[in-house]
């Protein structure tokens, strides 16, 4: 890590841990930054204490918590598929979550630990599914973007023709679930995705080194003396486990995915998946989109997912006009 990595990490850090606190203060029984950070470190009042450690923090956990997620897998699926465009929520399987978690909402309706499960199973379903597509060569096809998009595109279809064949009450609680939304996450949403997040983190840390070898391309790893086959399944299950967790906490996030990885190469100015400026930089941009989604309009709250979806949309934009400028300007030299 260069000193610009680390300046970059730290500066991300303290913008997502402001974004945290304002978030935590905004509400109908508002609270300025002062009395937040007093109140978490054990100087407030009872009420200040119930408000942020009962109802705010938890919700703010989970932001960071599904940020982290969903930015470290959009770093690995870059890296594997070599396509800045080759993140979760691009190539289906946020998708494929999604459509579990609507399935599991109509079939046995919309219990926290049922949803989950289906979203996870949908997410591992349409990775295997994914996979099998790409034919002999697998995880190293150069078709895992298209045939993700493709399968993505299919499942979007599946989840309308499911809304229109449940009942009006399952309808409305899958499309809510499916905006994605941190409205109502408590206690019981932080602690099964930090401990998800803190078990595979940690081992997808350790293949950093590998995961920068992929980048090169297949010949050039292999000839490091990296085992290409069993990286890429590895990363490959890490990866859709993580997306599968953050979409059974908080609905299907989009964006953010596809951005974080892109954003923290152009601030870093660093090769490579940037794993941990990566993950800092999920949590800053759900945190970010979470606190404006609560401050856009004094009538009513967005989901973090329309917030999401609105910013994502603007980026997407400019990435693409970035990349029409620079082969004109290499022709004009």
């Amino acid at each position: 890590m260069t000193r610009r990595v680390v300046a970059v990490v730290a500066c991300l850090v303290l913008v997502a841990f402001g974004f945290a606190v304002l978030s935590i203060g905004t509400g109908d029984y508002a609270l300025a930054p002062g009395e937040v950070l007093a109140t978490l470190a054990g100087q407030g009042s009872k009420a200040d204490y119930l408000i942020v450690t009962e109802q705010r923090l938890p919700r703010v956990l989970v932001a960071a918590l599904v940020g982290v997620a969903l930015a470290l897998s959009g770093a690995v699926f870059q890296t594997l598929s070599r396509n800045p465009l080759g993140s979760p929520d691009i190539i289906g399987f946020t998708a494929g979550s999604a459509t579990g978690g609507v399935a599991t909402i109509i079939v046995f309706g919309a219990g926290t630990v049922t949803v989950a499960l289906g979203a996870v199973v949908g997410g591992l379903l349409t990775a295997l599914l994914v996979a099998a597509l790409c034919g002999p060569r697998g995880l190293r096809s150069d078709r895992l973007v298209l045939i993700g998009v493709g399968v993505g595109t299919v499942l979007v279809g599946v989840n309308s023709y499911l809304l229109t064949r449940s009942t009006l009450e399952a309808a409305s609680q899958a499309v809510t679930w499916q905006v994605g939304s941190l409205a109502g996450r408590d206690w019981g949403y932080v602690w099964p995705v930090a401990a998800v997040v803190c078990l595979l983190a940690p081992v997808l840390f350790g293949y950093a080194r590998p995961l920068r070898m992929l980048e090169m391309g297949d010949e050039t790893a292999i000839g490091i003396g990296v085992d290409v086959d069993r990286v890429r399944r590895v990363l490959f299950v890490l990866a859709v486990a993580l997306t599968a967790v953050a979409v059974a906490a908080a609905g299907p996030i989009p964006f953010v995915a596809l951005a974080a990885p892109q954003l923290v190469k152009r601030l870093t100015r660093q090769p490579g998946p940037n794993l941990l400026a990566s993950a800092v930089m999920g949590a800053l941009l759900v945190l970010a989109a979470d606190y404006l989604g609560q401050r856009l309009l004094d009538a009513s709250l967005l989901p973090v997912g329309v917030v999401t979806s609105a910013l994502g949309g603007a980026y997407l934009a400019w990435f693409l006009l970035l990349g029409r400028r620079r082969p004109a300007a290499l022709a004009s030299r």
